[in-house]
Parts: C-alpha cells; sequence; structure tokens
C-alpha cells in the first residue's frame, strides 16, 4: 500500500520556525514581493501608480513624489491599518495553513499570545479573502452534489410529556441552513484521486428553486451529475445527465452512480465544526463552509504552497468592510445565500 501524502515528506515544505527566526523587515520583504510581485518587490503607489516614492523619517511607510500620497505595505489590503506586527500576520497564516481540519480562534490566541478578539476578525479575514478570491468558473466534467443541515439542534423539554416532534417543520430552529457543495471530480484516469474543485453555498433548506439557481451557475449544462434521490433535485434531469442513487439502500448503484466526494466534503467539515468551531453564526456559514472546500482542494499541495498561496490570496483582497470595527458594531448585514 503506497504511503499517505501527508505523510510523505513531500507534503512538509515549509515550517512556522522558518517565520519565526525572521526579523520584521524580512517579513516586510516578503509581503512586499507578493503584493508588488512585477516589480520584485519595489512599491507602488496604490493611488497612481507610480514608482517614485522616499521613505518618512517618523513612521515606516512611503510617500509618493507624484500624488503626495502617503502607503505602506498593507494599505487598501487586507491587512490595512494592522496594529500587530507583520511578522505576527505570517505566523497566524503559517498555523492557520498546517491546521487541515481548521482552527479556533481560541487556539490562535493562545499560540500568538494575542486577545480573542484579535484572533477571531484575523482568522475570519483570511477566510474572507479564501472566498473572495475563489475560483468561480463553472464545474464540468463528472460533478457530485449534496447537502447537510447545520444549526438545527434543538435541545429536548426535560419532561417528555412537554417534547415535540423536531421532523415537522413548525417545530424546526429557525437557524437552520443547509450548505450544498458541488464537487467536481478528478480526471486521474485508472488512479482515484477523488475530486478537483469544491464550490459551497448556504440555503434556508434544500428545495428545488434553490438548487436550480445553484447548479445553473456552478454547473455547466449537460454535465454528468451524480445525486440523492432527494426530490429537490428533480428538476435538474432538464439539463444535466442526472445519476441517482438511493442512500437508504445503497451506497453507490449498480451503474456506478455515488456521492462519496461530496460526502467527503461534510465529513472534514463535520470534525471542522464539532471539534474545533462549536459554534457557527448564520451569517458567516458561507465563508466556514469555503474554508473547507478550499482544504479539500488544496489537499495534495505542500504546505508550503499552500501558505503561499493564501499570503498572495490575502494581499490580493482589498480591506473588509465587513471585518474593519467588527467590535465596535461593524457587522455583516445579511447573509451570503444561494447563488
Amino acid at each position: 500500500m503506497s504511503q499517505h501524502f501527508l505523510l510523505s515528506s513531500a507534503s512538509r515544505t515549509f515550517s512556522v520556525v522558518k517565520i519565526a527566526k525572521m526579523t520584521e523587515k524580512q517579513a516586510e520583504t516578503f509581503f512586499r514581493k507578493i503584493r508588488w510581485s512585477d516589480t520584485n518587490g519595489k512599491p507602488v503607489c496604490p493611488s497612481c501608480g507610480s514608482l517614485s516614492h522616499y521613505n518618512l523619517s517618523t513612521r515606516d511607510v512611503w510617500k509618493c513624489k507624484d500624488c503626495s500620497k502617503q502607503f505602506s505595505v498593507t494599505s487598501g489590503t487586507l491587512f490595512s491599518g494592522h496594529k500587530l506586527p507583520l511578522k505576527t500576520y505570517l505566523l497566524a497564516i503559517a498555523i492557520f495553513t498546517n491546521e487541515v481540519k481548521g482552527m479556533s480562534a481560541l487556539k490562535l490566541t493562545r499560540e500568538l499570545n494575542i486577545q480573542y478578539k484579535t484572533a477571531f476578525v484575523l482568522l475570519h479575514k483570511i477566510r474572507d479573502a479564501l472566498l473572495e478570491t475563489r475560483d468561480e468558473a463553472p464545474l464540468n466534467g463528472v460533478c457530485e452534489m449534496d447537502g447537510a443541515y447545520v444549526n438545527h439542534y434543538v435541545r429536548p423539554a426535560n419532561n417528555i410529556e412537554d417534547r415535540v416532534d423536531r421532523r415537522r417543520f413548525e417545530n424546526q430552529s429557525p437557524n437552520k441552513r443547509c450548505i450544498v457543495v458541488v464537487r467536481q471530480r478528478h480526471d486521474g484516469g485508472t488512479e482515484y484521486i477523488g475530486s478537483s474543485r469544491t464550490l459551497t453555498y448556504v440555503l434556508h433548506n434544500e428545495n428545488p428553486t434553490g438548487i436550480a439557481q445553484i447548479a445553473n451557475v456552478a454547473i455547466e449544462r449537460g454535465t454528468e451529475v451524480h445525486t440523492d434521490e432527494a426530490n429537490a433535485y428533480d428538476n435538474l434531469h432538464a439539463h444535466y445527465n442526472m445519476q441517482r442513487v438511493n442512500h437508504s439502500v445503497e451506497y453507490m448503484s449498480e451503474e456506478g452512480a455515488c456521492s462519496n466526494n461530496a460526502e467527503s466534503y461534510f465529513a472534514r467539515f463535520r470534525r471542522f465544526q464539532h471539534g474545533q468551531i462549536h459554534r457557527m453564526g448564520n451569517l458567516y456559514i458561507s465563508n466556514y463552509a469555503n474554508e473547507i472546500a478550499y482544504r479539500e482542494d488544496t489537499r495534495r499541495m505542500s504546505n508550503g504552497e499552500i501558505f503561499q498561496d493564501i499570503s498572495e490570496k490575502c494581499m490580493k483582497t482589498i480591506q473588509s468592510n465587513e471585518w474593519t470595527g467588527y467590535w465596535q458594531g461593524n457587522h455583516r448585514i445579511s447573509e451570503r445565500l444561494g447563488a
């Protein structure tokens, strides 16, 4: 039996120790080369695009000679207005990278010796970068689609006579949400590798209208789609080559229909939900779901490649209006539902 990729030396091309040994100047150089890769790290004014600038003696920023605007390596990015050292942000990304099943803000608090509020916002900024920069191109080939519910548990009454049937719609939790995952199988020839791309969406429930809207955006017409026999997927037969499996009878049909890749995603998500996060607010379920999708899609990349990729995504993401001043009441005002 071949060795699992995560146990091989190829999966370990980067260590947190490397970041810990960096100086603050080296951390700044790292971010500069990521943000201004076209000029090999030479600062470019984000306002006018000029290369002419000079350093200010009072602060670690540059001033553009053409438009007189001041800017730093993080101006206009996800880490704009940062108060922590740049090295701390690199350490946060490195720790986030090495947690294959996700991590909690409390763990990051202990790892970096920062306040819980700081760790909470920092982790969500990274998740926001992963969501904002994800590839939205429609999937093709052979795809699997499935849904799973979160935030649906309601503690039963102590007395059995006071308990109600939670299967009835009127007795269910109003916070109940459905995460819908669409996964494209990897075309690996004779070698089974699983899926290559994953897209996630959030619905109030697994309904035909919401499922059809997601499929129209996420899957190319004519694609072979594997689902279970839930009636929410019945309308997809009009535009896709549908393969259905009855999970109450079998995991895979005799014709080869299965949604095991989708179930694999939910297995990792449940470990993340119950083992790390414990509680997910409905406003940010889309961020949590997409984080696990990213981890699934990069499971065969080395941690050094993942660290580099996440760092680039953070520097390419503009300043977040939702996470700037979060603890002062600047919250997301609506959920990200559907497609």
